[in-house]
């Protein structure tokens, strides 16, 4: 059975801070076990609620997000950048979902 965690196995490239590898193992442990939803749309559902639990804000915020639990190394040490996530890391994500449902 493929889980939602099995999207965030490869990395993405480049990051957006330095508290978005944290964020993205953190999602990775939560969604281990948690089978691919039907659609697209769940999923992106998902990603987005799962986004706002941890960091505390929603994905649409335009300021980079302290993330206390997270390495404060560095200039942006323990921030995530919502935009990241919306630009690239969600999109990467729901593009490799749709590459898998097609080969399932």
């Amino acid at each position: 059975m493929k889980t939602i965690g099995d999207l965030f196995q490869q990395k993405p490239g480049q990051w957006g801070l330095r508290g978005d590898p944290y964020l993205w193992q953190e999602m990775a442990e939560q969604f281990a076990h948690t089978p691919l939803p039907q659609t697209v749309e769940q999923l992106e559902q998902l990603l987005t609620e799962t986004f706002e639990s941890l960091t505390g804000k929603p994905i649409s915020t335009e300021e980079f997000i302290p993330v206390e639990r997270f390495p404060r190394g560095g200039m942006s040490g323990g921030m995530v950048s919502p935009e990241f996530w919306r630009e690239t890391a969600v999109p990467l994500l729901l593009t490799r979902y749709q590459e898998m449902t097609t080969n399932l």
